[in-house]
């Protein structure tokens, strides 16, 4: 089978009650799109019908997939996807679509060809949108954000959003070289990208605040502290040496 144009990594962890629509949905916008593509779910020792949902669809559609792991974290999911996929470019996505899947198209290359090697949503850029988010939320994710540009990575401001597009070449390498499980990956993964001297683009989206989610104050802590080991794996020569790619 040859290489599709894109593949999308949905990470999934207890995500039964909106999966199925998920898939409808991105099936149908990429379809429409017009470009081969194929969709990696990885399941993240999920307890209820997660994995269940994804095995009928790909009875139905072999461009769909999911891949089984035990439940280690979000980012442990992410780095499963992403090395597992085969795209030329290789979409991150959460699995409740708080960016309506529509919006894809803002992040893939046009006739000139690709704007960057990392394309990042962002809910801060101008013309971004935030919807029913809480302020105490908002307030956190600055906090975050404040504290990522301090200790890992400057000049980005929206690191955690979860919808990224990368080259093959760029996921390969990064993902490759990634060492944390949890909620702090994004950062981490941005950090790699700028060792290796790899171009960066914020992307403002829509983004709807969603009341189920997996973020909590314990995990969102422990991203915190994440942050911390990103710099404690550079002092000890934990990443390998920044190799610089290109597409």
């Amino acid at each position: 089978m040859s290489q599709p144009y894109l593949t999308i990594v949905i990470p999934a962890y207890n995500e039964a009650a909106c999966l199925d629509r998920t898939l409808d949905e991105v099936r149908a916008e990429l379809d429409a799109i017009g470009q081969p593509w194929d969709l990696v779910v990885v399941d993240d020792g999920s307890t209820d019908r997660t994995a269940s949902i994804v095995e009928a669809q790909a009875a139905v559609d072999p461009r769909i997939r999911v891949v089984r792991e035990p439940h280690r974290g979000k980012g442990a999911a992410v780095r499963c996807g992403m090395l597992e996929a085969s795209g030329e470019w290789r979409f991150l996505a959460d699995a409740d679509l708080s960016m309506p899947i529509r919006e894809i198209r803002r992040f893939l290359p046009g006739d000139d060809g690709p704007r960057a090697d990392i394309l990042i949503g962002s809910r801060e850029a101008e013309g971004s949108e935030r919807l029913a988010e809480p302020e105490y939320r908002h307030a956190f994710g600055r906090l975050f954000n404040l504290a990522v540009k301090w200790l890992v990575v400057g000049g980005i401001d929206d690191t955690q959003c979860g919808y990224k597009i990368f080259t093959a070449a760029a996921a390969d390498m990064l993902f490759s070289c990634q060492r944390l499980d949890g909620f702090g990956f994004d950062a981490e993964i941005l950090f790699l990208a700028r060792r290796a001297d790899l171009s960066i683009h914020e992307v403002p989206i829509t983004w709807t605040y969603r009341e189920r989610t997996s973020v909590t104050t314990l995990s969102g802590g422990g991203a915190f502290l994440d942050l911390l080991r990103v710099r404690w794996n550079q002092l000890c020569g934990r990443y390998p040496p920044a190799v610089r790619v290109r597409p």
